[in-house]
């Protein structure tokens, strides 16, 4: 009976949320455990058959679901649980050997390794597809002009082009971030009870370094009965950080599909998609709103994750429940989102002339600061123009003149700019600065 959405398949890609479910998790946990016995047996610590027993065993078909569950029902053990079916499996020399000199964490957090592995596999592809959609649109609206603003207020002028440029290059950072994670996540440990290898004998480096090899993880170095959780903690802080990007960037969506703004504008199905019970012609950016409402999920995640990295001396369970939610989830909600941000930027209705009737809102407010730059040029103290222009630019506000007209009509400003270099300061389109220079930079990483 599903409880979660997750679970109900309303969040996530069937294709992550396979990664995390009850099956491909005890399949990762048969895998680690017939990679150490092959090691085991290629150390010559246990009989090359014993392993080989172990290997073709090692299966869900064998060891099933279903009777894991029964076993766990008796002992209260999931893990023992699978030893204890995979040894059932097992008649022969395989049936002494299954689980030698290990420990359940030998097992469940290599495990983890490889379910890691194969979520950020997928986390990739749709960032690398975040990071497309973005340079398409860069490209696209690199040259429109749109108003830039600070505290919800006009503050100047930017190119559409430009907003992107930036998500561009937060998305390549996160692409960073990640790749910098994995070299650091994707291991594993086979040290035993308490991480010092006694239960595996002199060989135990051995059987680490060819069990992991041979699952294609790293050895997480020095451990205690667990990997550290400072090594997952990072993961899902990780995470949240891409979460809190996506979020923004919806945010920001959200923001410019106001009624009174109506800059852009998320797609929307006009034939078939209802946006509201009660008002009929209701269009609700409902797509990034789900990305702002799953990150405070994603962040919420943070915490427990920070919480397991102080487990009493080389390890206690306190760790184990929450996990159980936390990691599956992290993973699940950020695919949810990367998938929703790409879908919205792919289908995203940008309105140019909507972007160049804000702009003439503000009656060249917007531009006050060239204004100022250009009385500094002519020799006015620069604490004075920011004053008399300051001033002026409250006299446009209140009286709902044209800021240009009330500059023209000073006579201290009059005396140090001409008509022409008051109408030149007031251009939009010569008052970009360095930002194809800039777009640029972002375009040819």
């Amino acid at each position: 009976m599903p409880i979660l959405p997750i679970d109900s398949g309303r969040y996530g890609s069937l294709e992550m949320r396979r990664i995390f479910d009850e099956e491909n998790k005890l399949q990762k946990w048969l895998d680690v455990e017939a990679a150490i016995s092959a090691a085991q047996a290629y150390v010559g610590d246990i009989p090359k058959i014993a392993a080989e027993e172990i290997a073709r065993n090692a299966n869900t078909r064998t060891v099933t679901l279903e009777r894991c569950k029964e076993i766990e029902k008796e002992i209260h053990h999931d893990l023992m649980s699978m030893v204890r079916a995979l040894s059932e499996a097992c008649s022969g020399e395989g049936r002494r050997f299954v689980h030698y000199g290990l420990t359940s964490y030998d097992i469940e957090d290599t495990a983890t390794g490889l379910l890691f592995r194969e979520a950020f596999l997928l986390l990739g592809k749709e960032l690398e597809q975040l990071e497309n959609n973005l340079e398409k649109m860069v490209r696209k609206y690199k040259n429109t002009l749109a108003v830039a603003r600070t505290h919800g207020r006009h503050a100047g002028v930017i190119t559409f082009g430009l907003k992107l440029a930036v998500w561009l290059e937060e998305a390549r950072r996160h692409q960073e971030r990640l790749k910098q994670v994995k070299s650091r996540a994707l291991v594993g440990k086979v040290l035993g009870l308490v991480g010092n290898g006694a239960g595996l004998g002199k060989n135990a480096l051995k059987i680490q370094e060819r069990a992991l090899a041979g699952l294609g993880l790293k050895p997480a170095g020095l451990v205690t009965q667990v990997v550290q959780r400072d090594i997952h903690a990072e993961v899902v802080c990780s995470l949240a950080l891409l979460a809190a990007s996506l979020d923004k960037f919806a945010t920001e969506v959200r923001n410019l599909q106001r009624t009174e703004i109506g800059e852009v504008m998320e797609p929307f199905d006009r034939d078939k998609q209802v946006g509201s019970s009660a008002l009929p012609s209701k269009r609700n950016p409902e797509l990034s709103e789900r990305v702002s409402s799953l990150a405070k999920l994603e962040r919420g995640l943070v915490t427990p994750a920070l919480e397991n990295i102080p487990l009493w001396h080389e390890r206690d369970l306190s760790n184990s429940a929450s996990e159980r939610f936390i990691f599956p989830m992290s993973f699940i909600l950020t695919e949810e989102m990367l998938r929703l941000t790409n879908r919205i930027l792919s289908g995203l209705e940008v309105f140019p002339d909507n972007m160049k009737r804000n702009l003439e809102l503000s009656q060249g407010l917007l531009l006050a600061e060239r204004v100022v730059n250009q009385l500094v040029e002519a020799g006015v103290p620069r604490q004075d123009a920011h004053e008399r222009v300051r001033r002026l630019a409250m006299r446009s506000f209140d009286e709902k003149l044209s800021f240009a007209k009330v500059l023209q009509e000073d006579k201290i400003v009059g005396k140090r700019l001409t008509s022409a270099q008051i109408s030149d300061a007031l251009d939009y389109e010569s008052y970009l600065g360095v930002t194809q220079r800039l777009i640029g930079m972002a375009l040819r990483k």
